[in-house]
């Protein structure tokens, strides 16, 4: 383990030994939630709200401690730290969870949905429900899905104006073999670099570009070095409010139901700040000279298409992806 890492849990654990040792001499119980983001991303906005209605809801019997901008650790770090119980709550996205949960994969399947209605019309029922328990096996209950946007790809020197101009580039995916299928298909050179590494690979060169969403292309400054931004949105991959099993099981039903009702109105929440974050983003970085694109999407989904031939064995995942299709 890395001595850094190390530190993480050391703070980690104290910090746990004193929470809950302090809960037997008062009656309030108090959760700790870290994550990778910074505290202007909309998400952490939202886990404040979260956690001022967590207060709100118990009357203060019921608080959350937040951790942002990887004090803790980044995304798989947390999950571990989520895992052993060491910590209550994070965020991470849907792809970093295919490595537990297979049909996490969906999310990361070239245009799966239709526009941001049906997006939520798909979090917001059944199967989204059945997607976040699928976790607890892995001591990972889900809570809600925040909204992440879509992703598009944005490139250091020249423009992405359809699949043609991928080949040959060195692109940014996250660790998803999904994502680097995706890249591949396109006929760019799928890399995995961590997110806390990306700003760097992109001003020496290792990667000719990435993808994501306008507000985290905006947050983490990765606009100052490349400077052309195609709306192309291939994927829709929301980030995953999780909580331990562990500390889940520690809830009483009443405090399970505090944090159902905060978890409701964070996400409600939420979407309205990714919204209007959306827009404000992609604002400022044309303001700082980026050029911003929006290519014909046809072409980019006829050839990722054979992405679904990888479940054509797969009986419950093509059950899942048509179910999502189908979804009014």
């Amino acid at each position: 383990m890395k001595k850094t890492h190390f530190f993480q849990y050391l703070f980690v654990l104290t910090l746990s030994v004193f929470v809950f040792g302090c809960q037997s001499e008062s009656s309030i119980t108090t959760l700790r939630l870290g994550h990778a983001l910074d505290t202007q991303h909309p998400v952490h906005k939202a886990m404040v709200i979260l956690g001022q209605e967590i207060e709100k809801q118990s009357e203060g019997k019921l608080k959350l401690n937040i951790y942002p901008s990887g004090q803790l650790g980044g995304e798989r770090e947390c999950l571990e730290l989520l895992q052993i119980g060491s910590l209550d709550i994070t965020k991470v996205s849907a792809a970093v969870l295919e490595n537990f949960i297979p049909e996490y994969k969906v999310f990361s399947v070239p245009y799966m949905f239709r526009d941001k209605a049906h997006t939520f019309s798909v979090f917001d029922s059944e199967i989204g429900e059945s997607l976040l328990l699928k976790g607890e096996k892995f001591r990972l209950r889900g809570l809600t899905f925040y909204d992440a946007g879509s992703r598009s790809f944005y490139m250091k020197e020249a423009p992405i104006k359809s699949p043609l101009d991928l080949v040959g580039k060195k692109i940014r995916v996250q660790k998803s073999n999904m994502a680097v299928a995706m890249v591949n298909d396109l006929g760019g050179s799928p890399t995995p670099i961590s997110w806390g590494e990306l700003y760097t690979a992109l001003q020496q060169g290792v990667v000719d570009g990435a993808e994501n969403n306008p507000p985290s292309f905006y947050t983490s400054k990765h606009y100052e070095v490349c400077k052309f931004y195609s709306l192309d949105e291939h994927t829709s991959v929301p980030d995953v409010l999780l909580i331990g099993t562990d500390t889940w099981s520690r809830l009483n039903d009443q405090q399970k139901e505090w944090v159902k009702k905060a978890v409701r109105v964070s996400t409600i929440a939420q979407r309205k700040l990714w919204a209007a974050s959306e827009t404000a983003s992609l604002e400022a970085v044309k303001k700082a000279g980026v050029q911003v694109l929006y290519p014909e999407k046809k072409p980019f989904e006829e050839q990722t298409k054979g992405i679904l031939e990888m479940f054509k064995d797969d009986l419950a995942m093509k059950a899942l992806i048509t179910s999502i299709k189908n979804k009014q």
